[in-house]
């Protein structure tokens, strides 16, 4: 990666050509890790854009479903039958 013809440091610019070997090697480091920084920051949107969509398409199918598709609650078991009585004789 090639420096541009003046670097900026905390509002103060600096013509490259000027920079000790040391301080070109520092401003080469600074572009690299900008540069992960921003793919890392690509990636963190591309993520967050993926979770929101699965976070829609999970609400999408638990509110979405229809009253038939609800589970409905278990119904009381019934009372057990009364024995029929023993016919008279």
């Amino acid at each position: 990666m090639s420096l541009p013809q003046y670097i900026t440091i905390n509002g103060t610019s600096y013509a490259s050509e000027n920079l000790s070997d040391a301080a070109k090697m520092q401003a080469q480091n600074v572009q690299v890790v900008d540069a992960e920084l921003a793919r890392l920051q690509q990636q963190v949107a591309i993520a967050q854009t993926a979770r929101n969509a699965y976070i829609a398409a999970l609400i999408e199918s638990v509110k979405g479903k229809g009253q038939s598709e609800v589970v409905a609650a278990p119904k009381k078991p019934r009372a057990p039958r009364k024995p029929k009585a023993a016919a008279a004789a």
